[in-house]
């Protein structure tokens, strides 16, 4: 991915993103709502969230990084890790 694609993580947009998987408000999605704890998220919503990041941001995400991403902020950082090695 290029450089632009990179600079193109929003966070209001991942946001949007997931929240719109898990079918959430926005408002509930803070940066550090924990999605099992406070969202109710089970493992098969998880691997629905990952595999829509996947699609949309055009990066293979491995199964020690899924249990990494426990809210939305991990993901962020974990997606901008992985657009900015592209």
């Amino acid at each position: 991915m290029s450089n632009t694609a990179a600079t193109a993580l929003d966070k209001e947009d991942l946001r949007r993103t997931v929240a719109d998987v898990l079918d959430v408000d926005e408002a509930e999605l803070t940066d550090e709502a924990h999605f099992v704890d406070d969202l109710g998220v089970d493992s098969l919503m998880a691997l629905e969230v990952m595999v829509v990041l996947e699609k949309k941001y055009a990066v293979k995400l491995d199964e020690s990084e899924l249990k990494e991403v426990i809210s939305l902020q991990k993901a962020h950082d974990l997606l901008a890790d992985k657009l900015r090695a592209a």
